[in-house]
């Protein structure tokens, strides 16, 4: 901790923090549901409780209102990733415009337009269904700054141009007009995606879609892991502690946690992700960022801060580190994390030198399902009753949804625009065994971090990128 002790004030402001979401503390969090303990049967068995999961159980009741559905999840709904994220609901789904390029680039504009109808969709479903989670479509301004040597506003004007060519309503920002927008002494400029992307309080809004999907009669089973899988000709048996489902059709949304099915393993890995959020600034403060529009913001560099204010005009500030352990290592006790949290800390009063004396009320962790093409990805099993959609990498709060439709799309063999591009019929190239795959994530991490702080691409990352791999968060 020695490199920190030249201002101690950064490790001051996370002193009292208490290591818990922020999202979680609240009054609204819903009563557990009952376990399940006997054997049942139903038309669709999910597994999972996270934005999937729920999404899944909502499109399935949807379509087919007689249908009898089943979710379980191994803890409460929402308790993972999709409840404790920074609440950054983006359109796209191929992880940014400059990846989809590179990886699908017949399908970008459809891509795109699958996208942005998706996130039009979540609105609509927010407001049919009445949940309350401080949905605000604001939009996203990704960020420049003097912390990165990379000339990272080059590829941005890339991005940027071609927005404006797919018809995204989008502004462009040099530092003067990025400085208006929010006040930042290492802010040279910018990219508001003003249609793109929205904002909410992911807890709120997982626990909305629990509410919702309940009431179009999904049964939801909660401290309910499901164990195995067993494949039968007329159908597939969910395993779990105390009880077996029997299911015509199964839909797995496990994202970071171990798969059901082996095949899957190689393909996705476990990655820590850390968060701050201060306490609610006062009206000098709040006057002192500007940030009048409240845009979400994002770094972007290869290690980014993500930051956005609360409803209660708190500050979260989560990003840059994204910690793999070896052999995917998923534990309670990795979620807590002090060095990233004083990292983040200094980064934080670097950008905002102006909020000197505000402390950090919460600070937490917690795993995201990463894979080596940024962005999720389907399959299916055990002809074809079982399907899968994983690998979000951090950008699942929107496109989970794309994710649930597109798997009851697959497991109802329906041919649609989506189903048919390369994008959903691909798989990412799946990561190496360990010790390599360890090996190759830290490498990848130093790399990316040097290419930040000196603006050189190394021969490992060109390789990678020749490859079509690569690590994110």
């Amino acid at each position: 901790m020695s490199g920190y002790q030249e201002d101690e004030r950064f490790l001051d402001a996370i002193a009292d923090a208490e290591p818990y979401p922020y999202w979680m503390e609240d009054v609204d969090e819903p009563d557990s549901n009952p376990m399940l303990v006997r054997d049942d049967s139903c038309d669709l068995c999910i597994v999972g409780g996270g934005y999937t999961g729920l999404w899944t159980a909502i499109l399935a009741k949807e379509r087919n209102p007689s249908a009898d559905v089943i979710l379980i999840d191994s803890h409460e709904v929402g308790s993972a990733a999709s409840g404790r994220n920074g609440g950054f609901m983006d359109s796209s789904l191929t992880h940014g415009i400059a990846n989809a390029q590179a990886r699908f680039p017949q399908e970008v504009g459809l891509l795109e337009d699958l996208g942005l109808e998706n996130l039009n969709q979540i609105e609509a479903a927010i407001r049919r269904y009445n949940i309350d989670c401080d949905f605000e479509r604001n939009g996203v301004i990704e960020i420049a700054s003097t912390r990165h040597a990379a000339n990272y506003l080059e590829e941005m004007r890339e991005d940027y141009e071609q927005l404006v060519e797919l018809g995204h309503k989008v502004e462009w920002l040099d530092q003067q007009a990025v400085q208006r927008e929010v006040a930042s002494p290492i802010f040279t400029g910018g990219m508001w995606c003003k249609d793109t992307a929205a904002l909410v309080d992911p807890a709120r809004l997982v626990w909305g879609l629990k509410s919702a999907a309940e009431s179009l009669g999904v049964r939801i089973f909660e401290d309910t892991r499901a164990t195995g899988l067993d494949y039968s000709g007329s159908g597939v048996s969910v395993e779990t502690a105390l009880a077996d489902i029997k299911a015509n059709h199964v839909a797995l949304a496990t994202n970071a946690f171990k798969p059901l099915l082996k095949r899957m393993r190689n393909y996705i890995a476990p990655v820590y992700d850390y968060c701050l959020v201060t306490e609610p600034l006062n009206a000098q403060q709040l006057d002192s960022l500007g940030w009048k529009n409240r845009q979400g913001l994002s770094d972007i560099s290869n290690q980014f801060h993500y930051y956005r204010l609360t409803a209660d005009n708190r500050i979260l500030w989560g990003g840059y580190d994204a910690m793999y352990f070896f052999g995917g290592k998923m534990s309670v006790d990795l979620e807590s994390r002090p060095e990233s949290w004083a990292k983040l800390s200094q980064h934080f009063f670097e950008t905002f030198p102006q909020l000197e004396g505000v402390k950090f009320s919460h600070v937490w962790g917690g795993a995201i399902d990463t894979c080596s093409r940024y962005s999720v990805f389907w399959g299916q099993a055990m002809r074809d009753r079982v399907a899968y959609a994983i690998g979000y990498t951090g950008l699942g709060v929107a496109s989970s949804r794309f994710g649930a439709e597109v798997m009851l799309d697959l497991l109802d063999g329906h041919k649609t625009p989506a189903t048919q591009t390369k994008f959903v019929k691909s798989k990412p190239l799946p990561f190496p065994p360990e010790p390599f795959r360890f090996i190759g994530i830290q490498t990848t991490r130093w790399a990316l971090n040097r290419e930040d702080r000196t603006g050189k691409r190394n021969l490992w990352l060109r390789t990678l990128d020749r490859l079509g791999l690569g690590f994110d968060s």
